[in-house]
């Protein structure tokens, strides 16, 4: 099993020109992620809810090739965790909001594990360092991808 986290600081630059981000507009984007995660999530090429319920969701992907389906449960403005349903990959992910509004930060942590190669082997560790780099440039896409949507919300306010 591979457990790989990363953890930003959301408003880690008080000279960009990028809105200040609160922990409800992140939780927004966390949500339209888990609804729709292509403008999100580098790599991913299929993004399809196939049933909802009170508090979740659950998404038919394909990421790098490879189809599964995930349950999506939502814990408003904490966290979203993604649990493998079906797929060549078991495990989950979890996108966590920390810390208070003057120092909010991002955490995606995830514990995956291919389902058909042994742990250790050459072909583990190949996946590792494929997935840690996709699954790490979410953080930053997923961040990215927020900024523009309040950007664009305060535009459009103007």
């Amino acid at each position: 099993m591979i457990y790989v986290f990363r953890e930003v600081a959301v408003n880690r630059d008080p000279a960009s020109t990028h809105p200040k981000l609160s922990r409800g507009e992140i939780w927004r984007g966390l949500v339209m992620k888990a609804e729709n995660a292509l403008p999100f999530v580098p790599g991913l090429a299929k993004c399809d809810v196939v049933q909802r319920s009170p508090g979740s969701l659950v998404r038919d992907i394909v990421f790098r090739g490879e189809e599964a389906r995930e349950k999506v449960t939502f814990y408003p403005e904490e966290k979203v965790v993604f649990v493998r349903q079906s797929g060549s990959i078991d495990g989950f992910i979890v996108n966590e909001i920390l810390g208070e509004d003057g120092d909010l930060r991002l955490r995606f942590s995830f514990a995956l594990q291919l389902l058909d190669a042994p742990s250790g082997s050459a072909r583990e560790r190949e996946f590792r360092e494929v997935v840690e780099r996709e699954y790490v440039k979410a953080v930053d896409a997923t961040l990215d991808a927020i900024r523009k949507m309040v950007s664009s919300e305060h535009q459009s306010a103007r």
